[in-house]
């Protein structure tokens, strides 16, 4: 048979990776605003020698970091999102990018904790005025970029549900970055301005050990989220019955075995053997798949139910 015959069964295992995210100008945005931030913040903690400047300049230098490597995600994804040494395109690079960016979170958590328990135990003196100015402008700045990266993350507070496909998880770790910075600024300015009026020195801390497991338990229910993806975890159950109700509704069909699992976001591979007695071709299975589940990539296996 002519090569040419064969050339309408292959297709691209792109699925659609090469297309630049709405996720990557954003977060390219973002890392411009906190940078600038960051230069800002070094330079004037170094000429009026303020370390509470200088101290947020480099705090402000960890999330630029992590943020970079989520825009390093998006556009790795872009770029190699036609090589055929990905099996199943480079979808699991987001992925990955939001799972680097949950590991990062959670070191910055423990940062956040022994940093805090080191000042309950030794307490030092607090530039109020300065230290409650660079607290607001840090949360004016991150306010912001939150309303630039536009993401709502939904139950992936660290619930589980059948929805968590529509998340882009790389969105996900730099939100999550800029709101944990943002709550940072929230919690210093509120634990300040009582330590400024009330006295309640140790409210600083506290407020610092109080934001940590804050971010401690973003990270955690981003750390399973992206894992579930990266170790080829079942698809959710809603999934897994479409597919199923799609193919044996019809011909007395039986799925025998089924695998599905995630390969990008929104983006589903199968694998399944099916059971009947009139076997058909398998692209006859593939078209009872509804079309809206994602699923982009299916193998189907028939066998007749007399064999």
């Amino acid at each position: 048979m002519h090569e040419n015959a064969f050339r309408r069964w292959h297709h691209s295992h792109s699925f659609g990776q090469e297309l630049k995210r709405p996720g990557e100008t954003r977060t390219l945005i973002v890392i411009a605003i906190t940078a600038t931030m960051m230069i800002a913040e070094i330079a004037a903690g170094i000429a009026f020698g303020s370390m509470a400047l200088l101290a947020d300049g480099l705090h402000m230098a960890s999330h630029a970091a992590a943020l970079s490597i989520n825009a390093f995600a998006y556009v790795y994804a872009r770029r190699h999102a036609r090589d055929i040494s990905y099996s199943f395109g480079t979808g699991k690079v987001n992925t990955l990018g939001g799972f680097t960016g949950a590991v990062l979170l959670a070191g910055f958590a423990l940062l956040m904790i022994s940093e805090s328990m080191e000042r309950l135990v030794a307490p030092i003196g607090i530039a109020f005025n300065q230290a409650i100015g660079v607290a607001v402008v840090g949360l004016v700045v991150n306010g912001v970029s939150m309303l630039i990266l536009g993401h709502r993350h939904g139950r992936d507070d660290g619930h589980e549900s059948d929805d968590h496909r529509h998340h882009d998880h790389n969105l996900i770790s730099a939100y999550l970055h800029v709101l944990a910075d943002a709550l940072t600024s929230v919690l210093a300015i509120f634990a300040l301005l009582a330590a400024k009026y009330l006295g309640l020195l140790w409210m600083d801390p506290v407020m610092g050990i109080v934001g940590a497991v804050l971010v401690a338990r973003w990270s955690i229910g981003l750390l399973r989220s992206t894992s579930t993806v990266l170790l080829d975890k079942t698809a959710p159950a809603s999934i897994c019955d479409a597919i199923r109700e799609g193919i044996e509704r019809v011909d007395d069909n039986r799925i025998v075995d089924l695998h599905v699992w995630g390969i990008g976001l929104n983006m589903y591979s199968a694998l399944l053997v099916v059971v009947t007695p009139e076997p058909r071709s398998p692209s006859h299975y593939k078209e009872l798949i509804p079309p809206d589940l994602g699923v982009v990539h299916v193998a189907v296996e028939v066998h007749g139910s007399q064999d």
